[in-house]
């Protein structure tokens, strides 16, 4: 067997600095190492030309390597100060919104042109929507507590009781969030050192990533634009449990920021792997109401600690008018028919539609049955008719009901990250639908599926780009195609 021919340019594991020149799509930078064997590119996520970084070599090829950021050594000329304290969650905070806005479209454009083959996609582009808030936009966010975290100053980390976010590039080590980052509550952010004091001084050890072991896991916190008002939630193992008062900490957060808390759970998660929400375990209230109430273009939606709402709401409210826009610009394809609303989740985009449309029958399927539950009472407590709900496998559910083949004139889909499978694509394709508006939160597998619905017979009619999530590398989508 032959040997695999080592990298003339670097080696796996290897730590580098990097120039970053150019950028690709999702927030990639592109960095160029030249040499007597020639160039070679080197991608580093969440950089900006004109950056100089410091990054880790996570794999390579022939033609380039893939690199993991750990420090921005000097910034880009085109970045400026900000009163806020960075964190991993928004690498492009110091970026003018203008700018990222650029290199959002230009590559989203691109992408379009070299996986979804429209060469003149240009000539489809609608409208770049942004965000009505570029900071503090954020409903819900997660703080990790930590007893190892990051000096600074000394370059190293350190044992000490923590609460914020990992230190970007490592996943056993945080960093403290003493004031606001910019993405959410500014009175919950400048609030956290204070917290995280209250729970070092009951003696109890935070997360110990590498051990497996402490008692503080999480604080999260989701908030109501409509209501200014804060749920809260304390995640904990439960084997210091007894020594811990679940009320005066109600009652501190309280102290803290008064009729603003709707609501104090507390959650008990055993389990060694990294997450909020444990599948064993229990959740608990301690403390006022376990939901918040939030409106989206004039419904109102019920928000659990559990349930999945769009992170940036007055975001969302110009996200759903947009794909509103593209199902309704034709109403006859509407009015009077059956609209297939797939991937629904909480079935915001066919209530709303179903507000806006006459006598439209409007079938949401999502395979997250808890999703679906929230669909039911949000419909019903808007008052909303002519709305199914069904939790199943979208691919499954066009197999198990085959009387709605020609049917459905409109078909509305928003599927996760991963995109449509090849194989549910043929199905929704199969349907005959004479409209597909697409919503999504990855363009790069929207335009690979773009490639397939063009073969079948689809042109691409619109898109417009919406930026839910500023200062990030993500955009969304939504793309209108017609038979």
């Amino acid at each position: 067997m032959p040997r695999r021919e080592r990298n003339k340019f670097v080696k796996r594991g290897q730590i580098i600095e990097l120039v970053i020149e150019d950028y690709a799509f999702g927030g990639k930078g592109i960095a160029r190492i030249r040499n007597e064997h020639g160039e070679f590119v080197v991608f580093v996520p969440n950089t900006i030309p004109g950056q100089t970084v410091k990054a880790q070599i996570k794999k390579s090829s022939k033609r380039y390597a893939e690199a993991k950021l750990l420090d921005v050594l000097q910034y880009s000329e085109a970045e400026v100060d900000m009163p806020y304290q960075d964190i991993p969650g928004a690498p492009y905070i110091k970026l003018p919104i203008e700018k990222q806005h650029q290199y959002k479209l230009d590559s989203t454009l691109e992408l379009f042109k070299r996986i979804g083959k429209v060469e003149s996609i240009s000539d489809y582009f609608d409208e770049f929507v942004s965000s009505p808030n570029t900071f503090h936009y954020r409903n819900k966010m997660e703080y990790g507590f930590s007893a190892i975290g990051y000096d600074r100053a000394a370059k190293t980390d350190i044992d000490a009781f923590t609460l914020g976010f990992k230190k970007r590039g490592t996943w056993w080590c945080a960093e403290n969030l003493d004031t606001d980052s910019g993405l959410f509550d500014a009175e919950v952010e400048q609030n956290l050192k204070n917290i995280r004091n209250y729970c070092e001084q009951t003696g109890l050890a935070p997360w110990h990533a590498p051990r497996k072991e402490g008692f503080f896991r999480y604080f999260v916190v989701r908030k109501s634009y409509k209501t200014n008002r804060l749920l809260f939630n304390l995640v904990t193992t439960s084997y210091d449990l007894p020594k811990f008062s679940l009320k005066d900490f109600a009652d501190y957060l309280v102290n803290l920021f008064g009729d603003r808390v709707a609501g104090f759970l507390h959650t008990i998660n055993d389990e060694i792997g990294d997450r909020t929400i444990a599948t064993t375990g229990s959740i608990e209230l301690v403390y006022g109401d376990d939901k918040i109430v939030e409106e989206l273009l004039g419904l109102n939606f019920e928000i659990s600690m559990k349930s999945f709402f769009q992170t940036n709401p007055k975001c969302a409210e110009k996200l759903y008018s947009k794909v509103i826009d593209y199902a309704l610009e034709n109403k006859d394809a509407v009015d009077n028919t059956v609209v297939l609303d797939l991937f629904c989740g909480t079935g915001t985009i066919g209530q709303i539609l179903a507000s806006k449309a006459n006598n439209t029958k409007i079938i949401g399927v999502d395979i997250a049955a808890s999703a679906i539950e929230d669909a039911k009472e949000n419909a019903k407590r808007n008052n909303i008719e002519g709305l199914e709900f069904y939790a199943a496998d979208v691919g499954k559910f066009l197999t198990e009901h085959p009387q709605y083949q020609n049917k459905i004139r409109t078909i509305i889909l928003d599927p996760a990250r991963a995109g449509i499978a090849p194989k549910t694509l043929k199905k929704i394709i199969n349907l005959n639908a004479e409209r597909l508006v697409y919503v999504s939160c990855n363009p790069a597998t929207q335009a690979r599926d773009t490639e397939q619905l063009t073969l079948a017979g689809y042109k691409l009619k619109k898109m417009s780009l919406i930026d839910q999530f500023p200062h990030t590398a993500h955009i969304e989508t939504v793309v209108l195609f017609e038979k």
